[in-house]
């Protein structure tokens, strides 16, 4: 090691940190990697190596790293007003503010905000909200909600559940009355149906799961428009409009998660725009801020809150509900997400740019599968291109992800799917740059494949 802080800061993270979805004794043996600036597209660790960030923190950092008029727009909110609750009939000027630009942005008639800390205390909102409203109509027994094998929602007890992730539910993380289906996944699991096929196969499950539950006792189904930490599995143009048809022919409640879509990731302010999808509520957090400060969200529609405002007090809500701070922060980086047109720019130039430049990697004797939409895409890992087998045990991801880091490019593994979300803000220059040092870590992972056989 160059820095000598380098072992004093993986000393601590040994003796105090408790890190997230982290094998302790792994990290205890090899160390993180410190993280110490950030700067656009670019963060330094502590030995001074320069990496670009495929995956803009976590899915996060939309404005990139640096933006100084965030860092200015907290400064004076914590002069002014560093903390007050909105609890108790009292709110401040940022978080109204913030609910009526949100308001603008979202799709047509949602209109009402309940702020949260993240999207995983989003979904725990929507999960209670939603009971809620069906017990105002007179219909407390629409209680399950469905969800989707491999989505994901959050890691709070009601966010692991909300999701499909197994090793979540393993780990404590599952509550009665929350079912799921299959997921949209065509590469991974459509086998011999085309993609059109296995779309309409994907969403008639969903009809499946409402009948074998009862209509009565069902009251929404969440998903996002695109699943993230599940590969980016971009679902087949034939799902959604499936999918609309069965909620509608059954008056089930549409949740979108937007915590990764949202704020501009596709090229359009939401996922749900992208798809055309009208949903009830939609849960927001990341992009909303850049990632500078936490703030999450639950987006209601006046459907939903025309009922629920009859109701009287809804008991629920977060010390740092609204928080101000946070409040200024993301109407900051919304002003220079509009001002800048920089959705715009994902959607007309760099977006297209990003998924011509992805593509190329196809032809490489590792790559099964390249898919993506604006800023989200996916390289599948596999052992044979025509009958999409895997490396079985052989952890290729893993490897592929350990070559990324070595070679300056953030990329995650999502089993053996490689995935990056960069900065909306990535210049095409630094597009090229991400794909060429992609396909240099594809050839060494197939290297390191072949030397392992």
């Amino acid at each position: 090691m160059k820095n000598p802080q380098t072992a004093q800061w993986q000393a601590m993270s040994r003796d105090h940190h408790l890190a997230p979805f982290s094998d302790y004794q792994q990290l205890s043996d090899v160390g993180p990697r410190i993280i110490v600036k950030g700067d656009g597209v670019y963060v330094w660790d502590s030995e001074g190596n320069k990496i670009l960030d495929g995956m803009a923190g976590l899915w996060c950092a939309a404005i990139g790293y640096g933006r100084h008029e965030l860092a200015e727009a907290a400064s004076k909110q914590m002069k002014e007003l560093p903390f007050y609750n909105t609890f108790f009939m009292t709110a401040h000027p940022p978080v109204l503010e913030l609910a009526k630009v949100i308001a603008e942005i979202a799709p047509k008639g949602l209109n009402h905000v309940f702020f949260t800390g993240s999207g995983s205390e989003g979904n725990d909102t929507m999960l209670r909200l939603v009971r809620h409203y069906w017990a105002t109509k007179g219909q407390p027994d629409k209680q399950a909600i469905i969800g989707r094998i491999n989505g994901y929602h959050g890691s709070t007890v009601a966010g692991a559940a909300l999701g499909g992730m197994a090793g979540m539910h393993a780990q404590g993380g599952t509550l009665p009355g929350i079912v799921h289906i299959p997921q949209p996944y065509w590469f991974g699991e459509g086998g011999d149906m085309s993609p059109d096929e296995f779309g309409i196969w994907a969403a008639e499950q969903l009809e499946a799961k409402i009948l074998e539950v009862g209509v009565d006792k069902v009251a929404a189904f969440i998903a996002e428009p695109i699943q993230g930490a599940g590969g980016v599995i971009v679902p087949p143009k034939t799902y959604w409009p499936k999918v609309r048809e069965i909620l509608a022919k059954y008056d089930i409640l549409f949740v979108a998660d937007e915590v990764i879509c949202g704020f501009g990731r596709t090229g359009e302010w939401f996922g749900s725009d992208y798809y055309g999808n009208s949903p009830d509520l939609m849960t927001i957090a990341k992009g909303l801020t850049s990632g500078y400060v936490p703030m999450g969200g639950l987006v209601v529609s006046d459907k939903v809150f025309e009922v629920i405002s009859q109701a009287g007090d809804f008991n629920h809500g977060f010390t740092y509900s609204g928080h101000p701070v946070a409040a200024a922060v993301a109407l900051e980086n919304i002003r220079i997400l509009r001002e800048e047109k920089i959705i715009e720019r994902v959607r007309e130039e760099t977006g297209p740019y990003l998924q011509e430049r992805l593509a190329t990697l196809a032809d490489h004797p590792l790559v099964g599968e390249v898919r993506g939409v604006g800023m989200l895409g996916a390289i599948e890992l596999v052992k044979d291109k025509a009958s999409r087998k895997r490396y079985e045990g052989q952890g290729a991801g893993m490897i592929c992800r350990g070559h990324c880091f070595n070679n300056g490019l953030v990329m995650r593994a999502v089993g053996d799917t490689m995935i990056i979300a960069p900065p909306l803000v990535i210049s095409k220059a630094e597009i090229d740059e991400l794909v060429s040092k992609a396909r240099l870590c594809l050839d060494l992972t197939l290297e390191q494949l072949h030397s392992q056989a």
